[in-house]
């Protein structure tokens, strides 16, 4: 039976405007909701992970978690997940980083991960040199891990810049809707030879530097794939800096693991499969 690791009470919205029209920071839009009240007043929805390329700007569907009341909140709404259409086909996106770090204690727990299979405990964010780490805790042969979690929300059928998208003609690749590849990571930058997180740059870095220079700790970075229409996960050549350091960690002794879900429209999330990884 298929693990359900998190169940959302969602609403489905259409963001109409980001930012939103009254509070301008980029982490909060306006949306409508999209039901059959055909309810015409807007709402704030916070965006955690601001457009995520597309997934939660102008025009997009999200699935939102209505968040509990406080004066001190402005937004009615959380974006979590993303509903994207292809033709006749329909998936559900994780858009909200914060999930994938729930998605991964929940497998923790229940035992998912077969590089950590009975592990003797595990705890949330653990410092250690110059970073803080989104777990830590002990395997089944007493050995201390640190695992860094990274959301991976966007999948293509190749993985180029949109410029080069645009000149590729998609049908004639004959793959089918599951057959995509996801891909780490993309998003803004000032300088096209920049890196697009220097945050996840720095993690990588720094688990490696862990690995080959402290004794018996285990050193692991997983990506969480939000989505169960690709079939492979690879460190995107849109950034060739982080992709050479993943790769360099790898061969150092850091393990990869990447984690598919497959998320519902009515706001469930199972475990779907490990990936294969192309680093």
């Amino acid at each position: 039976m298929t693990t359900m690791l998190l169940k959302l009470e969602v609403s489905e919205g259409e963001i109409i405007k980001r930012p939103s029209a009254s509070i301008k920071t980029p982490y909060v839009g306006d949306v409508k909701l999209v039901d059959e009240r055909l309810d015409e007043e807007s709402y704030l929805v916070h965006t955690p992970a601001l457009g995520c390329c597309g997934l939660s700007d102008k025009g997009s569907h999200i699935l939102m978690s209505e968040l509990e009341e406080n004066p001190k909140r402005k937004c009615k709404y959380r974006a979590d997940l993303a509903l994207v259409k292809e033709e006749e086909n329909r998936v559900v996106v994780g858009i909200n980083p914060a999930l994938a770090e729930k998605i991964v204690e929940r497998c923790l727990f229940y035992n998912i991960f077969e590089i950590l299979k009975n592990n003797q405990k595990y705890y949330q964010q653990a410092k250690i040199m110059n970073s803080r780490f989104d777990f830590a805790g002990v395997d089944s042969d007493g050995k201390q891990f640190f695992l860094e979690v990274k959301n991976v929300p966007l999948a293509d059928y190749v993985d180029c810049s949109t410029k080069e998208r645009k000149s590729i003609d998609i049908k004639s690749l004959n793959k089918k809707f599951n057959e995509k590849i996801s891909y780490f990571p993309d998003g803004y930058r000032k300088k096209a030879k920049d890196t697009v997180s220097p945050r996840a740059l720095k993690h990588i870095q720094e688990l490696e530097t862990i690995v080959k220079t402290m004794d018996n700790i285990r050193c692991i970075l997983c990506f969480v794939v939000q989505r169960d229409d690709s079939c492979v996960f690879q460190t995107s050549v849109l950034d060739p800096i982080y992709k050479d350091a993943v790769k360099k960690a790898y061969d150092s002794g850091v393990e990869i693991i990447c984690l598919q879900t497959r998320w519902t429209e009515n706001g469930e999330c199972y475990y779907n499969k490990m990936l294969p990884l192309n680093l």
